[in-house]
């Protein structure tokens, strides 16, 4: 996006790629059916994102000003690239194709049109712009530059936080990067073994004000998936969390409900008439302790509106979807340039900003990138008011 915006007649704009292929985590969303974005009100959407994010109208960032960027933004940008695009039931976003190689494709396309020149297997080394490649090392000399890498998550991909200490010694903030977006460790008893891989249907997790009704995984290790990563921030942070396992039913409805006599069946058992659903019984027999065995009516059904999440942990950067902290928000200008490093500008995950799956992620990458772009653009046009000389994007 960075080398949309800056490539022009007369400019030299160059990628530097430390991996063998562009875009890696690109494609891995497309793995998913690659969700843009989110189609709901500009207005709805911002409020997506954690405060502080930098992310929100009038802050330093993506989506402030006139020239934002938001979902009918991206549908738009897609839809220029010859892409068909269709809105699930929850307002997501995605290519009829359900792939992301076609948009890449002619992304890639349109780039090399433009002029712009992509080096694979170009890693950058730190120290001013000297880079590691096949032939050498090799330095470049940029009027510009746009800084888009990543930040932790899923580091076989390209991601790993290298640049966090190089930057830091040139003057730069940076928050510690932290998992978002992930799932749990659980040290499950033996007992739920035989529900490993059942995903969770049908219920509502809360954690610090944030709801989910998404559908989540069992796993050997713990809990992940969608439901999971919409309140994995507070849940992080040191939230407690809490499952609602009949989010349909008011509590008097759900108390008539375990009011059914019990006679002769297990415990087990009669739970799973009450509630309908084997793992919803599982959870209930699993993070319940002591079980309250004479428990009223009324006492069943508030455990089961609120039982408690009870988990061992954030699981690591390396498999989670995003990830918080980066470059802090004071260590940039709006225009997203560095104020320890001019004329370097900085975009994507490796700033300080967080927000939940369904298209914010890809959404905000791309705005910044086009953002953090235009200023380096006007930059170079500031220093060489008809447009000529060289730029390179780094």
């Amino acid at each position: 996006m960075a080398a949309e915006a800056l490539m022009a007649p007369g400019r030299r704009v160059l990628v530097a790629e430390a991996m063998p292929t562009p875009a890696r985590k690109f494609l891995m969303a497309g793995k998913s059916g690659l969700n843009l974005t989110k189609d709901e009100p500009f207005e709805a959407f911002v409020q997506s994102f954690a405060p502080g994010s930098g992310v929100l109208p009038g802050a330093p960032g993506y989506f402030g000003g006139k020239e934002r960027f938001g979902p009918a933004e991206v549908m738009a940008w897609a839809r220029g690239l010859g892409i068909d695009l269709f809105t699930g039931s929850t307002g997501r976003v995605f290519p009829t194709g359900m792939k992301a190689s076609p948009l890449l494709r002619a992304w890639l396309a349109r780039l090399r049109g433009g002029g712009v020149e992509l080096r694979t297997r170009w890693r950058w080394t730190g120290a001013g712009f000297r880079f590691e490649t096949p032939q050498g090392m090799r330095d470049v000399a940029p009027r510009v530059a746009v800084l888009a890498l990543g930040g932790a998550s899923w580091p076989r991909l390209g991601s790993d936080g290298a640049w966090v200490p190089w930057l830091e010694a040139a003057g730069v903030r940076v928050m510690p990067l932290r998992p978002a977006n992930m799932g749990f460790h659980v040290a499950w008893s033996p007992q739920m073994a035989r529900h490993f891989g059942s995903p969770v249907k049908g219920v509502a997790l809360h954690a610090g004000g944030l709801n989910s009704r998404g559908e989540w995984i069992i796993g050997a290790g713990g809990i992940e998936g969608g439901g999971v990563y919409a309140v994995s921030a507070p849940l992080r942070d040191g939230a407690a969390g809490h499952v609602d396992l009949a989010p349909d039913l008011d509590p008097p409805a759900l108390a008539a409900r375990f009011a059914r006599p019990r006679g002769r069946l297990s415990l087990g058992n009669w739970l799973r008439r009450v509630l309908e659903d084997p793992v919803k019984v599982a959870l209930i027999l699993e993070w319940t302790r002591p079980l309250p065995l004479s428990a009223a009516p009324g006492g069943w059904a508030a455990l089961a509106k609120a039982l408690p999440l009870r988990h061992d942990g954030p699981m690591g950067l390396d498999r989670a979807i995003s990830s918080a902290g980066g470059l802090a928000w004071d260590s940039v200008t709006a225009d997203l340039e560095l104020r320890a490093m001019p004329h370097v500008f900085a975009a994507g995950e490796m700033l300080d900003w967080e927000a939940p799956t369904g298209g914010y992620l890809l959404t905000a990458c791309l705005g910044s990138g086009l953002h953090a772009g235009r200023a380096a653009a006007a930059r170079l046009d500031a220093r060489a008011p008809h447009g000529g000389g060289p730029g390179l994007k780094i």
